[in-house]
Formats: structure tokens, C-alpha cells, sequence
């Protein structure tokens, strides 16, 4: 196995059970709708950064985070009981930017997409003379 294989694997039950946890036990209503999108866990397993995203603007972002950092005593005693490891993970929460960058990307590709009827024709006759 390879050196990195268990604290990816660790890093996926964190995510599946902080996703149950986030959905099904946390009545915080600022969580609002939170997407975990990646956990990130340290060679020694003892810290987590979980990666979220959520609908919204800035102030939603922020109310979001404040939420899941008021839940993380909670989320770390349970991630605690329901998986086995010799130390919980300290968890700490932050905003994914890189689904905004993806986003972002994939506006500026559409733009430079040019449309079938933008053609302008100005250069047939040229193009024509040098097939001659």
C-alpha cells in the first residue's frame, strides 16, 4: 500500500460521515445548504480541513462557516465515536474556492467560443484567389 493510501481513505469517512452528520443531526439553521466537497487529512491523522461550499452570497459564506464552526465540538466528538482511530482530528472548515475559479474558467471558454453566425465573410474572396 502506499504511504498516502490511509489518510485518503480517512480522509473519504470523514467527509461521508461529517456529509451524514451535516444533513441529519446538526439543526443549526445557518449551516443552510453546506456541500462538503474534499477533507484533507495530515500524514498523522490528527487534523482535518474539510473543504465546503454553499448557495449564496459572501454573507452566506460567512454565516455558513460561523455555523460549522459552532457545530465542530459536536461533528469531533461524533466523527470520534463512529470511526476508529487512536485520535480524533481536530477539524477545521474552509470555503472551496477552487469550484468559484472552475466557474470562472468555464465563463471566460464561453465567451471565447465563437458562435457559428459570426463569420464575416471578408476574407472569401482572398482565401478564394490563393486556392486558384
Amino acid at each position: 500500500m502506499g504511504q498516502g493510501s490511509r489518510p485518503d481513505r480517512v480522509a473519504d469517512l470523514v467527509r461521508a460521515e461529517l456529509s451524514e452528520l451535516l444533513a441529519r443531526r446538526v439543526n443549526d439553521p445557518g449551516v443552510g445548504f453546506v456541500t462538503l466537497t474534499r477533507v484533507q487529512m495530515t500524514p498523522d491523522l490528527q487534523h482535518a480541513r474539510v473543504y465546503f461550499t454553499t448557495l449564496g452570497d459572501n454573507d452566506q459564506r460567512k454565516q455558513s462557516r460561523q455555523a460549522l464552526e459552532r457545530a465542530t465540538p459536536f461533528l469531533r466528538r461524533q466523527i470520534g465515536q463512529r470511526l476508529t482511530l487512536k485520535r480524533t482530528p481536530a477539524l477545521t472548515f474552509h470555503f472551496d474556492e477552487s469550484i468559484e475559479h472552475q466557474e470562472r474558467v468555464e465563463q471566460l471558454l464561453e465567451e471565447l467560443k465563437i458562435s457559428p453566425g459570426t463569420h464575416t465573410g471578408e476574407n472569401d474572396e482572398e482565401d478564394q484567389e490563393h486556392n486558384e
